[in-house]
C-alpha cells in the first residue's frame, strides 16, 4: 500500500513539475489609444491566461521582439508621424518584476509604417522592418537596453502585379539566421525573400552573395521562419495564400516546393499572415485571415518538404500573429478584428491543435510574445 502511495505521489510530482507559467506580451493595434502593450501570465497546467500588469503607454506597437537574456522589451511602432517627420518608431523597454515595463527610449524608423522588429542573436542590432516606407532600418543596441541612432537605412526598390498593394515595396518582416551573419528581409510589396550579409563592425547591412529569393508574381511574401538547421526557410505568402519551402544550397536558397494554406473546396477571400514550426521541427503552422484558421502541416525532416493535415478554426475573426508556448504544449492566436485571443492545446505526436474553450477578450490584438 505504501509502495503504491509513493508511485502515486511521484507521479504527481512530476506532473507538477512539468507544468510552467510563463509570461505573455500582447502588442495591440490600438489605433491611437493611450494603451497598447498588455501582459499576462499563461498556465500550462490549465490552459489559462490572466491578466498580469497594468498595461504599457505606447503607440500602435504592432510587433514586439524581446532579449535572449529577458532583460528587454521592444516595439515597433506603426506610425507616419514620428516628430513630426513622417516616421515611424522603435521603443526599448527594460522588463522588470511582473511583467511591468519601464520605457528605456524611443527612436526614429526614418520611414513610415513600422510593422516589425527583430534582434540579431548577439543582441547588438535590431532591425526594423517598415511596410510603408518599404525599407528597413538597422539600429544598435547599446549595454544598457537603450536603441542607438540608425546607423542604416535600406530603401527596397521595385514593385508588383497586384493592384493597390503592390505598387510599390512594403517590407513586412525581417530575421536573422542563427549564425547572426546574414539578416533576411520579406518584402511583399515585390516579391522578394531579400537576403543581406551583417557586420557587427558599424551595424550594418550589403546585399549577399544571393541578394535574393523570387516568389511567384502576386504572391506577397509576409512572415517566415527557419528550420532548427538553418537548411529549409519557410515563406507564407499574404497574397496568393501559399506556403513556400526554400532549401538551403551552394549557391543560397531555392525553391522546393509551393503548396496552398487553404482547403481545395473554400472559395472566399482570405489572407495570409503569420508562420511558426513546431519547437521539434516535425509541423509547421500558418494563420489564415478569412478563412479564419490555422493550416496545421507536417513536416519530412529530411527533404523538408511539408503536407497538410488540419485546417482549424480559430474561433475569432482575422488571426494576425499566433505563438506557441515555448514548451510546444499550446498555442495561442491573436484575433484582430473579434478583439480575441484564443488558445489551442496541441497534440505533440500529431502536431494537430483543439480549442480549449479559453479565450479572454483584448482590443485588436495583434503580436504575441512570451519569455524565452
Amino acid at each position: 500500500m505504501k509502495k503504491s502511495l509513493s508511485i502515486i505521489l511521484l507521479g504527481l510530482l512530476a506532473l507538477t513539475g512539468s507544468a510552467k507559467k510563463y509570461t505573455l506580451f500582447v502588442g495591440t493595434n490600438n489605433g491611437g489609444a493611450t494603451e497598447g502593450i498588455f501582459s499576462y501570465t499563461f498556465d500550462s497546467s490549465t490552459g489559462d491566461l490572466q491578466v498580469l500588469s497594468k498595461p504599457v503607454v505606447s503607440d500602435n506597437p504592432m510587433f514586439l521582439c524581446i532579449s535572449k537574456d529577458n532583460k528587454f522589451l521592444y516595439a515597433g511602432n506603426e506610425i507616419n508621424n514620428f516628430d513630426e517627420k513622417g516616421s515611424g518608431a522603435v521603443s526599448a523597454f527594460r522588463i522588470v518584476k511582473d511583467g511591468q515595463l519601464e520605457l528605456l527610449n524611443q527612436v526614429s524608423t526614418q520611414s513610415p509604417g513600422t510593422c516589425h522588429v527583430t534582434l540579431s542573436p548577439n543582441g547588438k542590432a535590431l532591425a526594423a522592418s517598415n511596410y510603408t516606407g518599404g525599407s528597413i532600418t538597422i539600429f544598435p543596441v547599446r549595454s544598457d537596453g537603450k536603441l542607438g541612432e540608425a546607423t542604416q537605412l535600406i530603401q527596397h526598390e521595385g514593385n508588383g502585379p497586384v493592384k493597390d498593394r503592390q505598387d510599390a515595396p512594403h517590407a513586412h518582416s525581417s530575421l536573422f539566421d542563427a549564425s547572426g551573419k546574414y539578416l533576411f528581409s520579406a518584402d511583399l510589396g515585390i516579391d522578394e525573400l531579400k537576403i543581406y550579409r551583417f557586420s557587427d563592425e558599424g551595424i550594418h547591412i550589403e546585399p549577399g552573395q544571393m541578394p535574393f529569393v523570387k516568389m511567384a508574381p502576386g504572391a506577397g511574401p509576409r512572415h517566415f521562419d527557419f528550420s532548427n538547421d538553418g537548411r529549409f526557410i519557410y515563406v507564407i505568402n499574404e497574397l496568393d495564400e501559399t506556403m513556400v519551402v526554400l532549401e538551403k544550397d551552394k549557391q543560397g536558397f531555392k525553391i522546393i516546393q509551393v503548396v496552398s494554406t487553404l482547403p481545395e473546396d473554400f472559395s472566399g477571400e482570405s489572407f495570409c499572415a503569420d508562420v511558426h514550426l513546431s519547437p521539434d521541427n516535425r509541423f509547421v503552422y500558418g494563420s489564415n485571415r478569412g478563412h479564419n484558421s490555422i493550416v496545421v502541416f507536417s513536416r519530412d525532416p529530411r527533404t523538408g518538404i511539408l503536407n497538410p493535415i488540419q485546417y482549424a478554426p480559430v474561433e475569432g475573426n482575422w488571426p494576425r500573429n499566433f505563438t506557441l508556448t515555448p514548451d510546444g504544449g499550446y498555442l495561442l492566436v491573436a484575433n484582430q478584428k473579434s478583439n480575441n485571443i484564443t488558445i489551442f492545446k496541441i497534440d505533440k505526436t500529431s502536431g494537430k491543435i483543439t480549442y480549449t474553450g479559453k479565450q479572454v477578450q483584448l482590443l485588436a490584438p495583434v503580436c504575441l510574445k512570451f519569455l524565452n
